[in-house]
């Protein structure tokens, strides 16, 4: 069983915030750099934005969790269109599972 637990819901929420802003910000530079069309653009990186920001709202249920490490993959799928995005996709999956089990480490040493 998956158990949610506070400082796990706090630092994934923090993950997905600060995820929310960089996955934002890569529309103008798909844009203007990679000359990627623009609707293209604004729907990938506004939409996982707004992703973002529903799912870390969600973060008391499980089934947040595996829509998290969804994102997390799409995240990194937007490098098609901005290649540095490659790179910045797999550091922020790796704080979301930096998140998960360091929270769940910590708190499970401070129940004893």
């Amino acid at each position: 069983m998956f158990e949610v637990t506070p400082g796990m819901r706090r630092l994934c929420a923090t993950v997905l915030g600060m995820q929310a802003i960089v996955v934002a910000l890569i529309s103008p530079v798909a844009i203007t750099i990679n000359h990627v069309s623009t609707p293209l653009a604004l729907t990938v990186g506004l939409g996982l934005a707004v992703l973002c920001v529903i799912v870390a709202g969600m973060l008391k249920r499980p089934y947040a969790y595996i829509a998290g490490t969804l994102l997390e993959i799409l995240t990194i799928a937007t490098g098609f269109l901005v290649p540095l995005m490659f790179f910045l996709g797999v550091i922020f999956a790796a704080l979301w599972i930096t998140a998960i089990f360091v929270a769940r480490r910590v708190e499970g040493t401070t129940k004893r």
